[in-house]
């Protein structure tokens, strides 16, 4: 069926029942563009919960019109959301045309019995949000919408699925089935017509085949068509070609365009993963599906901006935890060269939260594992199906149960990905465990597991690798292709030797301890990868991965007015944190030295971290304290040893590298000038870096990360906005609010800083800047020019200006 976006003209507001209305009024509705979380605009209070970032629960309704030809009655109309939160009820015209319960699953709703041909046809959607998850969630329309119409003889929605299951050094044979149904009264032969374009949109093979169908038929027509020397893709160069597929006879034409990747998967506990016959090892970052200041809305942008800055620090992987990916950042993951780990859910039958999907879970799961599949089969970059996260049913024979109806359900769809499943052991053998002795440890990981897991005491220890455990979860590990391991990776060695079969992946990981984790990952075949928890900062669970220094706060989460959880790798700016930059060379993917200082006001406090805790540390030497003041410089090294030198001074050298898990610790007494670290491989010197102090003149400074936009409905231009030198030294001791206004085609979509005690709002147009820096989001409007403003009382103003062109033909397709 023919696709039209349809992300504009849309208003929401907060839904209200019609007795409310009739009493009250009902609430004024904003204009809005999709995607869009209104729950972003709410005010956040201390009455919240941490997961959600104390952001109220919503109930909220969106809506927009559709004109209908009256000669339409000849087609077919189908609206597409690609995820709306939660619990979603479609109206048309007031009458109730579909629903679906899960907040991030696809899902499609015909309209033909409600519509009025030749009329404006009001459709309505509405949508909550309630104590129902772990983290942020957002409301609303947060992925985006379009129209699918049709004749009645027409493609199948997501009809046209590829795979590429035979290919060798000279061709490939590529499998199309293409779904073809009939809707109207008679029996029709129509003619499929499949053209293959190569990543040039060359015509390189194509093939043209007559179906008949009966009115009510559902069938699926099949080809294999061969291509010669076919361009592989893969991570390093991701290729992608084309399906044009188009449907004709006298009555009826329609029209499909599908990319999709040639690649083949391979999988064993000697070879490990490879890809077109490669050996990869994951490089792995969980991702939540919010984008900072945009709250959860999946504006294409967005999306692709994160999987580039991820890429860009050494991540070849992503796990979408712990629902099923956007379209947008799976097409992203496409271009980019992203492998993707696609998750179903966080609960199955056993609540986390009070009103979790545990409660819809048993009716819905069907639908939303074929809706995955759907979404997902034509993306190369997916190369596995994680069915669930620690999910507590994992310990028991009914909860394997479960995960086989899952696994068996998806294998069905698509035989050509491998299967995994985020368990837990300690998680789910802890309530048996529990039943059963009465275990403290087992009680407080049911009770708070991030705060029992954090804390990882002897007794959890001592679960993890007992024999009861490993015969507790064998079952749910033998329904997987490969065992997802969240926090246990004590068990890499042991279940080589007890599970000699075992594929293993770490799903979730400390990134505390990627050090030490990714020298068993290279050591060991059968371990294939890791996933850190997590790549990108989020909203909610807030405060999990902080440096605490408030000894009465007690467990994992953080007081209001805290805001994200504060253990990304990746600030929700976008900024790379320094254990992105340690990361990175664990990873071998950086050879020169990075310096970061542990900020000096806090030197000596008594703290307290996590496992998903890093160093409370920023790549500066500018500080507000006196000189002299005491501090603790870290340098990240893949060299042996690395010499500290300030103002051209040594302080002396210290061991570094992998025998020192590319860690070197200096203390030091600050002190205005330029601290440099040098590397030394015996009596060779290597390569440096230096951190300098900013000097006195410190303006405001503003940057975008493209000049040039597109006039489309997924297109946004970053402004990142700095307080800085002359030089360019970003002052990150001394911040200031700044206000943002935009003039001309375009209109300020979001404002905010990485803060993780951020107060201000993300719709306003005031921010106050964190560690010198803060992000403005930009939304074009049209064709024309955008020029935004970014102003301080003390540090003056900076413009920056932005051209917004025309989409082309072939941008719209």
């Amino acid at each position: 069926m023919i696709r039209t976006p349809l992300n504009v003209g849309w208003s929401a507001s907060p839904a209200v029942g019609f007795f409310e209305a009739y009493a009250a009024g009902a609430p004024t509705p904003r204009p809005v563009h999709l995607p869009h979380d209104l729950l972003r605009h709410e005010e956040r209070s201390p009455g919240g919960t941490p997961h959600t970032a104390y952001f109220p629960s919503a109930t909220v309704q969106y809506m927009t019109h559709l004109d209908i030809a009256a000669d339409a009655q000849s087609r077919r109309h189908v609206l597409e959301f690609d995820g709306v939160y939660r619990d979603a009820m479609v109206y048309v015209n007031g009458e109730l045309a579909g629903q679906c319960a899960n907040g991030y699953t696809r899902f499609h709703v015909p309209l033909d019995p409600y519509l009025r041909y030749g009329a404006s046809n009001e459709i309505k959607v509405v949508s909550r949000t309630h104590d129902d998850s772990r983290w942020y969630t957002g409301v609303g329309i947060h992925r985006e919408v379009a129209l699918l119409t049709g004749p009645l003889v027409h493609l199948g929605v997501d009809g046209v699925q590829i795979t590429t299951p035979d290919i060798d050094g000279d061709r490939a044979m590529v499998a199309v089935a293409t779904a073809v149904i009939n809707e109207s009264a008679v029996t029709r032969t129509v003619t499929v017509h499949t053209r293959l374009l190569d990543p040039g949109g060359e015509e390189v093979v194509a093939d043209s085949a007559p179906v008949t169908v009966l009115p009510g038929d559902h069938h699926v027509l099949r080809q294999r068509l061969r291509i010669p020397s076919p361009m592989l893709w893969d991570t390093e160069r991701p290729s992608l070609y084309t399906a044009d597929v188009a449907l004709t006879d006298e009555d009826a034409r329609d029209h499909s365009r599908v990319q999709f990747g040639i690649r083949s998967l391979q999988l064993d506990p000697v070879a490990g993963l490879r890809i077109n016959g490669r050996a990869v090892k994951l490089r792995g970052a969980c991702v939540h599906h919010d984008n900072g200041v945009l709250g959860a809305a999946a504006v294409r942008r967005a999306e692709e901006r994160r999987i580039e800055i991820l890429k860009a620090a050494g991540f070849n992987a992503v796990r979408s935890a712990h629902n099923p990916m956007s379209t947008a950042m799976l097409d992203a993951c496409d271009r980019l060269g992203m492998l993707v780990m696609d998750e179903t859910f966080d609960a199955w039958t056993r609540s986390k939260t009070s009103d979790d999907y545990s409660l819809r879970f048993s009716p819905w799961w069907e639908r939303d594992v074929e809706a995955m599949v759907r979404k997902d089969i034509n993306h190369p970059s997916v190369i596995m199906y994680s069915i669930g996260n620690e999910v507590t049913e994992a310990g028991t024979g009914i909860g394997a149960r479960w995960g086989r109806l899952i696994a068996e359900r998806i294998r069905a769809l698509d035989p050509s990905r491998f299967i995994t499943n985020a368990i837990n052991p300690v998680l789910a053998v802890a309530e048996a465990m529990a039943r059963s002795r009465a275990g403290a440890a087992a009680e407080s990981v049911e009770n708070d597991p991030n705060a029992a897991l954090g804390r990882m005491d002897e007794m959890m220890k001592q679960m993890l690798v007992s024999d009861e455990t490993a015969r507790m979860t064998a079952e749910s590990f033998a329904i997987l292709d490969v065992a997802g391991l969240n926090y246990a990776e004590a068990r890499y060695t042991l279940d080589a030797e007890q599970f000699p079969h075992r594929v293993i992946v770490g799903t979730e990981t400390f990134p505390s301890a990627i050090a030490e984790n990714w020298e068993l990952i290279s050591r060991l075949d059968h371990v294939i990868g890791e996933f850190t928890w997590t790549g990108w900062d989020y909203l909610g669970e807030t405060g999990l991965g902080r440096v605490n220094y408030v000894p009465e706060q007690k467990g994992s989460s953080a007081p209001y007015p805290w805001l994200t959880a504060w253990c990304g790798d990746v600030d929700i700016t976008g900024q790379r944190r320094p254990i992105s930059h340690y990361r990175e060379r664990v990873f071998g993917q950086a050879n020169t030295p990075y310096i970061a200082v542990q900020r000096p006001s806090r030197h000596g406090e008594p703290s307290t971290t996590s496992g998903w805790s890093w160093s409370d540390t920023v790549a500066a030497w500018s500080w507000g304290e006196h000189p002299g003041t005491a501090t603790t410089v870290e340098v990240y090294s893949t060299a042996p040893e690395v010499e500290l030198l300030l103002n051209g001074h040594s302080l002396g050298r210290r061991p570094a590298g992998e025998a020192n898990r590319f860690l070197a610790r200096f203390e030091v007494e600050w002190t205005p000038g330029e601290i440099t670290a040098l590397e030394w491989h015996g009596e060779r010197s290597g390569t440096r870096a230096t951190l300098r102090t900013a000097g006195p003149d410190v303006r405001i400074a503003a940057r975008a990360d493209r000049a040039e936009l597109v006039a489309d409905d997924g297109d946004l231009a970053y402004i990142d906005i700095s307080l800085e030198d002359g030089d360019g030294i970003i002052a990150t001791h001394v911040n200031a609010r700044a206000s943002v206004t935009v003039t001309g085609s375009g209109v300020l979509e979001g404002l905010g800083s990485a803060d993780p005690e951020f107060t201000g709002r993300f719709d306003d147009s005031e921010v106050h800047t964190f560690d010198g820096r803060a992000l403005a989001v930009i939304r074009p409007t049209g064709p024309g020019s955008i020029t935004v403003e970014v102003t301080t009382v003390e540090h003056g103003s900076v413009r920056v200006g932005l051209i917004v062109e025309r989409p082309s033909p072939e941008h719209q397709r």
